[in-house]
């Protein structure tokens, strides 16, 4: 497996037609894995790109101190099935000069968008120009994101690029934690209380089981049990339309159940979907 650092040096790599790329900023976990695994099964030759881009941190956030560790990531991503992994600095994708973003409207307003509203514009950016360097057929991202899978899906249909967007289920800790590199910054404590995000939406999920079809009361079916750890803040726990991500007052086929919280000085997300029709979301 070769590791590149240039895009001059990637694109002269790149012969094969069938190309499935994993864009990733690194310090893999299972959850990195079974996207890696999955682009092994569909194409033949996978990419992982690993890049902690800038553009996607807000003023105040974790950039400088995002876990890297380069050397652990090479060996888990071929183990997994990857083939090249592509490495830039900072400066190979944001040369001196650079002035271009690409900006999704609407769908990025909402759900993370509202805490962080610079968020997706470095996302659909960076990621824009990895499709370009890379010219994938096949693109992977994981269903923990959802927002960003949506908001990825638009700006592909938008622009016309030409490839696809795949996603993979969410992979979870066996008590249910949303795996995510950011796990690492939780302190022991707050480790014992992070579960307490999946149960909420579990609740949800059971409630809309039994019958309930009441946004209200699906929602607070979640919050009341996040109601149960104080040190839980709520950033938002919206249900929402799966296409459009617009408030839902009545689930009558499908919705996404979206969440946010801060423990500690960690923010997690996860979710869950809500009946089946408009998105083919496969189960966690």
């Amino acid at each position: 497996m070769k590791v590149l650092g240039t895009i001059k040096e990637l694109r002269e790599e790149l012969t094969t037609t069938k190309i499935g790329l994993v864009p990733t900023m690194g310090y893999l976990h299972s959850g990195h894995l079974s996207l890696i695994k999955k682009a092994r099964g569909e194409n033949e030759l996978v990419v992982v790109s690993i890049f902690v881009n800038p553009t996607q941190f807000g003023p105040g956030e974790d950039y400088a101190v995002y876990p890297r560790d380069l050397e652990r990531d090479k060996e888990l991503a071929r183990e997994a099935g990857a083939d090249l992994i592509f490495a830039p600095t900072a400066e190979e994708m944001y040369p001196e000069g650079f002035c271009t973003s690409v900006q999704v409207e609407g769908l990025t307003g909402r759900l993370c968008g509202i805490s962080r509203p610079t968020h997706f514009q470095g996302v659909t950016t960076v990621v824009s120009k990895l499709f370009n360097i890379v010219r994938p057929q096949r693109a992977y991202f994981g269903q923990k994101d959802a927002q960003q899978a949506l908001v990825l899906q638009r700006m592909v249909r938008d622009l016309n690029f030409p490839l696809e967007i795949r996603t993979a289920p969410i992979i979870r800790e066996p008590d249910g934690l949303a795996l995510s590199s950011r796990n690492t910054y939780l302190e022991p404590g707050e480790r014992q209380v992070a579960p307490v995000l999946y149960q909420s939406l579990l609740a949800a999920k059971a409630a809309f089981a039994k019958g309930e079809r009441d946004g209200k009361k699906i929602r607070e079916a979640a919050l009341g049990v996040l109601a149960t750890e104080p040190s839980v803040v709520v950033d938002y726990l919206v249900l929402a339309h799966p296409l459009t991500l617009e408030d839902v007052q009545i689930v009558e086929n499908q919705a996404l159940l979206a969440a946010a919280v801060r423990i500690g000085k960690v923010r997690l997300i996860d979710n869950v979907m809500l009946g089946r029709g408009l998105v083919a979301w496969e189960e966690d």
